[in-house]
């Protein structure tokens, strides 16, 4: 596939054309991640073809799910109930809470279906470079659940980066107090490498492998 440089991380994004139906579904289309100009463009191009087949039922499927899904008051998963069905789910180990920086990572979790516990969705990791401090992500709402009692282990399923260290080990000072055991995922996740894009058995690994943080 041709490098398109509207892919990259802070691309300038083009205005949206007030007039210009067609360039608008393009332009919208290019913002999502992983769609360039020119795929954002083949993919209009289909739906405008075959509007009955694709366009409309994806146009529908937008506006249920626009006006049913938010975040689950109670770990940060995105679902159309509150609490989400992975919190509301009977079969879930309790006391075993698995911490991820986004929603793509539980979801990625959960296809693999190595984890059989709850989540905490933190919404990003630290970044001094960033301007990402304590106070911007859902640091304070996981300490608050593991005070409660009721969790008996945490899972630090962070990214091997910098700044998913960096966040794991703020985490495991803040949690220390508390006395509750809080592990990491060891072998089977590479350096730099992001959750949401490993196969599920290298997922299933580095959860088994899992070790003190």
């Amino acid at each position: 596939m041709p490098f398109d440089p509207s892919d990259l991380p802070g691309a300038r994004r083009d205005p949206v054309p007030p007039n210009d139906p067609v360039e608008q579904l393009v332009v919208l289309l290019a913002r999502i991640p992983g769609l360039g100009r020119r795929s954002a463009r083949r993919a209009a191009l289909k739906m405008l073809q075959e509007p009955q087949r694709l366009m409309l039922p994806l146009s529908r499927a937008l506006d249920a799910a626009a006006e049913a899904v938010g975040p689950c008051r109670v770990c940060g998963n995105l679902d159309a109930t509150d609490p989400c069905h992975v919190c509301r789910d009977p079969r879930r180990e309790r006391g075993l809470v698995c911490v991820v920086e986004g929603v793509s990572d539980l979801w990625a979790l959960e296809r693999g279906g190595a984890h059989r516990g709850l989540y905490h969705v933190l919404g990003g990791t630290l970044s001094a470079l960033g301007g990402v401090g304590p106070e911007d992500l859902s640091i304070a709402p996981l300490v608050e659940r593991v005070a409660s009692g009721e969790v008996q282990e945490v899972i630090l399923a962070l990214p091997a980066t910098v700044e998913g260290a960096t966040t794991g080990h703020y985490l495991a000072d803040r949690l220390r107090p508390l006395e509750v055991p809080v592990t990491r995922l060891a072998q089977g996740v590479p350096m730099g490498g992001a959750l949401d894009v490993l196969d599920d058995g290298t997922l299933a690994a580095a959860l088994r492998a899992r070790r003190p943080a």
